[in-house]
């Protein structure tokens, strides 16, 4: 083997550890990526399961909200129409004086 051939040979071997260096951060990378992935996966869902939840109460509270006002109109209209009697009432009452 001529010193050519050695110097070929180091150099190659540096970049092979080089390269293998490179594949075990790389891995690494990967791994705490995976890792990262998964844990954005369950916060992903736990938050769908919340905004789920929060749907239904907004949906719930919106019902709520319409029976209430209709509650209140009903009463108003009731009141109105006790009212609009009691004027007809007196109005009957002048008439037969």
């Amino acid at each position: 083997m001529t010193e050519e051939d050695k110097k070929l040979l180091h150099t190659f071997e540096g970049k092979l550890r080089q390269l293998l260096f490179l594949y075990e951060e790389l891995k690494k990378e990967n791994l705490s990526l995976r890792n990262e992935i998964d844990r954005k996966s369950a916060e992903i869902a736990q938050l769908e399961c919340n905004n789920k939840e929060l749907e239904a109460k907004y949906i719930n509270l919106k019902n709520a909200r319409i029976l209430s006002i209709n509650d209140n109109d009903l009463r108003d209209t009731k009141q109105r129409l006790a009212k609009l009697v009691r004027e007809v009432d007196k109005c009957i009452a002048l008439l037969n004086e």
